[in-house]
C-alpha cells in the first residue's frame, strides 16, 4: 500500500493536518475512537483557541521557534472554521473558548474536514517497524492481527506526548524522532496538579480561592483548589510547567487586597472579633480556621500589635511551600519539552536532515499554558506542515 503522507495520530494536530495535507492521506491511530483526548478536554467542552495567542505563552528551549507557525494561522482563523461549521462557542474567562454544547463538535468538524479532503482513517491500527530506504517511508502497521506495509513519501508524528496513560499516551513520537536523528530535550508533566508528602491539606479539600501562584519568576493570578493529595486549580497547574522538583512555589492568598491595612481596619471598627474571624471574612472560613493552629492565631483583634499584624499579612501574601512532586503524566494535560526544535524547520515542521519527515503538535518541545493554547499550537503547526505537505516544499 502507497500513500502520499501517512500521520501517526488521530488526535488535534494529527487530524487538522489530514485535513489541509490533500489527496493520498492515509491517519492511523491505536484508539478506537479519534480525538479521544479533544473530547474529554475541557470538562467535555473544549477550550478550542485562545484569543490572546502569542509565542509569550509558549515554553520551548527555542522561545521563537513558535512564531512562524502561530502568526501564519493564528486564532481568528480556527474560529472561523467552527463558525462555518455553526458550531455555538463562548468566551469562559481570559480569552479561552469553550463550545457550547461537546467537545464532539470539534471531533465532529475535523472527521467532517478530513472528508472533505479525501483523507482516510485507520483506528485500532498499531506501528511496528519505520525505517526510509532513502526515497520513501516503510511503516509496518497491524490492525485485527493483520501487518501491511504502507510506503510514504512523508511521515507526520503526531502522536503526542506521554501525558494521560491511560488514554494510550507512549511517547512513540520520541522513539521514532530518535531513531531517525532528532534530539529530544528533557520531558515532564506539565499542567499538572502538586502533591505534598503528608496529607495535611485532606481537611481542605474541595476548597477554592483566587490566589496568585509563583514558581521561577513565573506568576499567574487564577484560581486555586485544595485536594486530598495536595494543590490543583488552574493557578497550580500553570506555575507546574515552571517548577522543578525540590523548588519552592509561592502563593498569595489576597492578590490586590492589603491584608495588613484591611486588618488594622477591623481592629479599629471591631476590636473585639477573634482574629480568626476577621480572616475568615478575608479568606475561606475553612482556610482561615486551619491557618489558625499553624500561625498561632489567638485572641481578639485588639490584641494585635502592629508588628504582629504586618507579620500575618506577609506571611499570607508570601505563603512558601515545596511540593514533593506532582500527580505526574497519570492526570497531566501536557507534557512539557519533546523533539528539539533545532532540528526542525519552524516554517513548515519538516526535519532539516531528512526530507517528508515532519513533527507537529504536543510531540514537540513547544508547550502552551493552559487555556486554549496548546491546541492552537495544535492547528498552527498542523497547518504549518500541511501546506508544505501539499505544495511540495
Amino acid at each position: 500500500m502507497h500513500v502520499k503522507t501517512l500521520i501517526l495520530g488521530a488526535g488535534a494536530a494529527g487530524m487538522f493536518c489530514a485535513a489541509h495535507a490533500g489527496p493520498g492521506t492515509l491517519v492511523i491511530d491505536h484508539a478506537r475512537a479519534p480525538g479521544e483526548k479533544i473530547r474529554i478536554s475541557g470538562g467535555g467542552r473544549c477550550n478550542f483557541t485562545n484569543l490572546h495567542t502569542g509565542p509569550a505563552n509558549f515554553l520551548s528551549q527555542n522561545p521563537h521557534f513558535a512564531k512562524s507557525a502561530l502568526s501564519r494561522y493564528p486564532p481568528a482563523n480556527f474560529i472561523g472554521l467552527v463558525t462555518a461549521h455553526r458550531i455555538p462557542f463562548h468566551e469562559k474567562t481570559l480569552g479561552q473558548l469553550f463550545c457550547d454544547n461537546s467537545a464532539k463538535d470539534i471531533v465532529a468538524m475535523l472527521r467532517a474536514e478530513m472528508d472533505r479532503a479525501g483523507a482516510q482513517l485507520s483506528l485500532q491500527t498499531q506501528v511496528g517497524e519505520v525505517r526510509h530506504d532513502g526515497s520513501a517511508f516503510h511503516v509496518a502497521l497491524t490492525r485485527e492481527g493483520r501487518t501491511t506495509e504502507v510506503t510514504a513519501a512523508n511521515l507526520v508524528l503526531a502522536t503526542g506526548g506521554k501525558s494521560i496513560p491511560k488514554m494510550g499516551a507512549t511517547g512513540l513520537a520520541y522513539q521514532i524522532a530518535t531513531q531517525f536523528g532528532l534530539r529530544l530535550t528533557e520531558t515532564r508533566p506539565a499542567l499538572v496538579p502538586f502533591t505534598f508528602s503528608d496529607s495535611a491539606f485532606a481537611p481542605l479539600a474541595g476548597v477554592a480561592l483566587p490566589v496568585r501562584a509563583t514558581a521561577n519568576g513565573a506568576s499567574f493570578d487564577e484560581a486555586m483548589l485544595f485536594t486530598h493529595r495536595g494543590l490543583s486549580g488552574p493557578a497550580m497547574l500553570q506555575i507546574s510547567s515552571y517548577w522543578h522538583e525540590g523548588q519552592d512555589i509561592g502563593i498569595d492568598l489576597s492578590p490586590g487586597t492589603d491584608l495588613v491595612a484591611t486588618l488594622k481596619s477591623a481592629r479599629q471598627t471591631n476590636g473585639r472579633k477573634a482574629v480568626t474571624t476577621a480572616l475568615g471574612q478575608l479568606l475561606p472560613a475553612r482556610l482561615a480556621d486551619y491557618l489558625g493552629p499553624a500561625l498561632d492565631l489567638k485572641g481578639t483583634l485588639a490584641d494585635q500589635s502592629d508588628t504582629r499584624l504586618g507579620s500575618l499579612g506577609q506571611t499570607l501574601h508570601h505563603w512558601t511551600l515545596r511540593p514533593t512532586g506532582t500527580e505526574g503524566y497519570r492526570t497531566a494535560e501536557v507534557t512539557l519539552g519533546g523533539i528539539d526544535t533545532d532540528g526542525l524547520s519552524s516554517k513548515t515542521m519538516a526535519a532539516k536532515h531528512l526530507p517528508g519527515l515532519y513533527a507537529i503538535g504536543e510531540a514537540v518541545d513547544v508547550t502552551g499554558w493552559l487555556g486554549g493554547y496548546n491546541f492552537q499550537w495544535a492547528w498552527a503547526s498542523a497547518h504549518a506542515a500541511a501546506m508544505a505537505i501539499r505544495d511540495g516544499t
